[in-house]
């Protein structure tokens, strides 16, 4: 009888840790309203201090060049360093905003106005392997962070960070 109990308890225990351990989604919706769709892609990043920008072209549901994905790295000013790296979306038929990315056009720390900030800092708004999903207009960017590195490793300088993108004009958190 103890060895079962004692089972069952590892098993509970064993299952919460796991479940401790999966990534959250957090959801936000931009400040864009409108209802245009997008040809559904998916790209990954391999970002590093030698590659440390990235660009990507998402197309309207006509196959035209419609938004730019950009990813620029953050770190000390002066410094070559990188800390963390930024993600903008923007509309090239409306330029006057910089970033679709955010759900206020004002400055935030809400976890919800950030999810383009890429910072493995763990006293941030938005954990670092978190799933982001905003919606922009009639589609959806999904961003997570599959694999970073530092060096050395107890360093704050990122020398690689994977990132894998999604855009679709269904929504990610239910299939529709």
């Amino acid at each position: 009888m103890r060895k079962i109990l004692f089972t069952i308890v590892a098993v509970v225990i064993a299952a919460g840790l796991w479940g401790q351990n999966s990534d959250p989604t957090i959801y936000a919706e931009s400040f864009r309203k409108h209802e245009t769709h997008i040809t559904e892609d998916s790209f990954e990043a391999k970002l590093s201090p030698d590659n440390p920008t990235y660009r990507e072209r998402i197309k309207d549901s006509v196959g035209n060049d419609r938004y730019e994905l950009t990813i620029t790295p953050q770190g000390p000013e002066g410094d070559n360093k990188i800390t963390s790296w930024r993600v903008a979306l923007r509309d090239l038929h409306y330029t006057i905003y910089s970033n679709l990315l955010v759900a206020d056009q004002q400055p935030s720390t809400d976890a919800k106005n950030t999810l383009w900030w890429l910072n493995p800092n763990p006293f941030v708004a938005v954990p670092i392997r978190a799933r982001r999903i905003v919606k922009v207009d009639g589609f959806y960017v999904v961003i997570q962070v599959k694999d970073l590195h530092f060096t050395p490793l107890d360093s704050p300088y990122l020398d690689s960070m994977t990132v894998k993108f999604q855009v679709t004009n269904s929504d990610p958190r239910t299939g529709r």
